[in-house]
């Protein structure tokens, strides 16, 4: 099983990197047999404007631009994903929902948790995220990690609190649990 950690900012200084290599190490520590996690950065993706001519489910030929070929070939290679979202203006950060717009096969009905961070810690965002994934019949983990941009973080970047550890597992341990079953029913 391959998951993708998806880091969704594309911001200059963005905790988003941070947050997504503190999941991959937390991730991975809990020794699942048989399940592999690779950090996805949104940023490394230069993705346009969603503009194509008809919606990405509907679409029968491979995308002409390569930054969304390969964006689409990333996502479809995963068989569940962890969102590290920020929350931007109260909702979910821009260029993320644009990447999210480019697809539709690659991620429908798949599995995904959320772990977002922000001066609320996110939770608005997660929340809206929960609507936008509904779309692609995606299986929204209710487990989710929620970290405080003034308790979590320091200077040097990501600095949860001890309890985060724990929610994490438990993010992690439904994910992987929802995913088996997915596959067994697929």
């Amino acid at each position: 099983m391959k998951i993708g950690i998806i880091s969704g900012s594309v911001r200059q200084g963005r905790n988003s990197a941070h947050v997504a290599r503190w999941v991959e190490s937390s991730a991975k520590d809990l020794g699942l047999d048989g399940v592999e996690f690779e950090v996805v950065p949104l940023a490394e993706y230069h993705l346009p404007v969603f503009d194509a001519p008809v919606s990405p489910m509907a679409n029968t030929e491979p995308f002409q631009d390569p930054a969304v070929a390969s964006w689409s070939r990333k996502m479809a290679s995963f068989d569940a994903y962890i969102l590290v979202t920020p929350e931007y203006n109260h909702s979910v950060p821009g260029a993320m929902k644009n990447a999210i717009d480019w697809l539709g096969r690659e991620i429908y009905g798949k599995p995904i948790a959320f772990v977002s961070y922000g001066a609320d810690a996110g939770v608005r965002a997660t929340e809206h995220w929960r609507q936008i994934v509904a779309n692609f019949e995606m299986v929204a983990i209710r487990s989710t990690v929620a970290l405080g941009l003034f308790t979590d973080f320091d200077q040097n970047g990501i600095a949860p609190q001890a309890r985060r550890a724990g929610e994490l597992a438990g993010a992690v341990n439904s994910l992987v649990a929802t995913t088996r079953r997915w596959q067994t029913a697929a």
